[in-house]
């Protein structure tokens, strides 16, 4: 009974307490601070100059690009810095732009397990004793995914669980579960 009490009277007391606080402070400037000509007159500093100071800098960024920087870095992938090559190699094929990376994870940990001096993160023509190699990381990116339109996508193979049919054809599903796993994870970053 004595807690609801302090309770009740806490929120009645606090609004008239604030009030009666905000009345007060009124009566004071209205009566001590003259805006006329007998004010005392006050000197003002003029403002540093602007060298030297911070400014505020906007760049104008593809979040896409962020989304897949953020995937690469949080993985530490050796593709950090490429991010914007996936992004617009995928837009110039009309591939979705989390394919690239989410295959690369599934396939080789983001290309931390790959064969030596591949740069073949994606599994990409590897079986038996054949490998396929690339120059660059930017040459496999660009390969990979036109292939994955032209030979993939152009014959209505989309999602991992289509693209898986011919990609990995031996898989049970978990090749295309891990893929699609990959790319919510891309999705839900943006």
């Amino acid at each position: 009974m004595q807690k609801a009490l302090t309770i009740g009277t806490f929120f009645v007391l606090t609004p008239l307490t604030l009030l009666l606080s905000l009345s007060l402070l009124s009566l004071y400037f209205q009566n001590n601070v003259a805006l006329d000509s007998q004010s005392p007159k006050v000197a003002y500093a003029a403002l540093p100059p602007a060298s030297g100071t911070l400014k505020p800098q906007i760049i104008e960024e593809d979040a896409r690009v962020a989304v897949v920087r953020d995937f690469f870095t949080k993985y530490k992938s050796p593709l950090v810095g490429l991010e914007n090559e996936v992004v617009s190699t995928a837009d110039k094929y009309g591939l979705d732009y989390r394919l690239i990376p989410a295959i690369a994870m599934q396939e080789s940990n983001l290309c931390k397990k790959i064969i030596k001096d591949s740069y073949n993160c994606w599994g990409f023509g590897i079986y038996g004793k054949k490998v396929t190699r690339f120059d660059n990381y930017k040459q496999a990116i660009d390969t990979v995914t036109k292939t994955l339109a032209t030979k993939y996508k152009a014959n209505g193979l989309e999602t991992p669980d289509e693209i898986m049919k011919k990609y990995t054809p031996g898989s049970n599903g978990s090749w295309a579960n891990g893929v699609n796993i990959f790319m919510n994870q891309l999705y839900y970053n943006l």
